[in-house]
């Protein structure tokens, strides 16, 4: 069963802020903080590849090409698992790192929030569920990945909003749309 979820853009955390910082143990055996990756742009990307509209991304190739554009351009680009044990898309260290391998994926690293600390700390309630900071460590966007949230629109011809920001951000603009509306299933958070 797939179950669509919209939310609100109001969160924990607001665009024009300073990002929470956090730290966070990754797939490969690593402790990161949010802080370490200051002076670079970082994405943040909520993901559950059981979730039918991560899969849409990571089966189009969409996910990684824009990860590989990011990585390209020096941006710092974490996916984090918030999914609790026993709840689906939760995976160990192993199973991520397997995951990242067969989808060809490119993401700086992988972060392991199963009991939910970092998700909660962002608001985040859907996977995916994107968020963009600046170098100075300010959150500049917050929403959902793309404007085509059904699952048979294709998202290599969507409008990007994450591609957008990077760029804009990259350009020393202003992010032109800040927040939009997150859509994908939602955080499998520990009850």
């Amino acid at each position: 069963m797939v179950t669509t979820v919209a939310v609100s853009t109001q969160a924990a955390v607001r665009v024009g802020q300073p990002a929470p910082d956090f730290t966070a143990r990754t797939s490969t055996g690593k402790t990161v903080r949010l802080s370490d990756y200051r002076g670079r742009i970082v994405v943040l990307e909520w993901t559950n590849h059981e979730c039918p509209f991560v899969v849409k991304h990571y089966k189009s190739g969409n996910m990684q090409k824009l990860q590989q554009e990011a990585k390209a351009k020096g941006v710092v680009w974490l996916s984090i698992v918030s999914s609790a044990p026993g709840q689906q898309g939760f995976v160990t260290a192993e199973q991520a790192n397997a995951i990242v391998k067969e989808q060809k994926a490119s993401p700086t690293a992988v972060l392991l929030d199963p009991d939910g600390t970092i998700g909660r700390l962002y608001g985040a309630r859907t996977t995916p569920h994107m968020f963009v900071i600046d170098k100075a460590g300010i959150l500049q966007y917050m929403g959902a990945i793309d404007d085509a949230p059904a699952l048979n629109q294709d998202p290599t011809t969507a409008n990007n909003y994450v591609r957008a920001a990077m760029q804009q951000l990259m350009a020393g603009q202003k992010v032109a749309i800040p927040t939009t509306q997150p859509y994908g299933c939602s955080v499998k958070y520990k009850q």
